[in-house]
């Protein structure tokens, strides 16, 4: 039995289906991801990236912030890939419960995906920190400067920086989607980052697979590994029918 056929009777035989999936289900809808050779801890400003992104550059260099964040944050024109839209298949298949993303471009939700948990925000929503009205991308991407709210504050994407913590109804909705999945599927991260590649710790059957271009930590661990493109990888399954 091959790797792809494994893949396939494992997903045939679960009801209760959990992704997780990092950068690289991403880059394949063309988003550079952070630690590649071409990503963007890779590409040189007048400030690291991580240092760009952290909640105490956005204090103190607000105006450069989102100067960063509108040129390396925002890829609105982009489209769900292959991967994504599988995903959003076997939810409406009734087999996958819930994906849990590190991502923050709503690709899933474009895709048609239902129960997201996106562990670090979204682009798409951000909110005045004065009034805490909301605004879209669009507003963000189109505004100059600091982006200010019609009551005078400051409107601050719904990202979650670095020094900031994770949303804890985020990470209690995904803990327990991860606890009571009967196979969790882990693609496109490195599994580098925590806390949230932690979460997969959480999981305790027997029907763990990794999909990624890269050996990751969690390896030894799981139940399947396949090595290559995510989205090739998926486009190749089978959504069974819905019960």
């Amino acid at each position: 039995m091959t790797d792809t056929e494994k893949f396939q009777r494992m997903i045939d035989e679960s009801r209760r289906i959990v992704f997780f999936g990092g950068a690289g289900v991403s880059t394949e809808s063309g988003i550079p991801d952070f630690r590649s050779v071409d990503g963007l801890y890779n590409q040189h400003y007048s400030y690291p990236p991580e240092v760009m992104l952290s909640h105490s550059f956005y204090r103190s260099h607000t105006k450069e912030f989102f100067d960063f964040y509108r040129n390396k944050m925002l890829y609105l024109e982009a489209e769900p890939n292959p991967a994504h839209k599988k995903l959003a298949q076997l939810e409406q298949a009734g087999r996958l419960s819930a994906v849990v993303t590190q991502n923050i471009d709503g690709l899933h939700q474009k895709a048609g995906s239902k129960t997201v948990y996106e562990l670090h925000g979204s682009v798409h929503r951000n909110y005045c920190q004065r009034c805490h009205k909301r605004y879209d991308a669009e507003f963000i991407r189109q505004s100059t400067g600091i982006p200010i709210c019609e009551c005078g504050g400051v409107i601050k994407p719904d990202v979650v920086l670095y020094e900031e913590g994770l949303n804890q109804d985020t990470i209690y909705g995904a803990v327990k989607a991860i606890q009571n999945a009967d196979m969790l599927i882990v693609g496109g991260t490195s599994l580098a980052v925590y806390p949230a590649a932690g979460l997969i710790d959480y999981y305790s059957g027997n029907r763990l697979v990794l999909i990624n271009k890269t050996a990751t930590p969690m390896d030894a661990k799981a139940d399947l590994t396949l090595k290559g493109s995510i989205g090739e990888i998926l486009e190749k399954i089978r959504i069974p029918e819905k019960e």
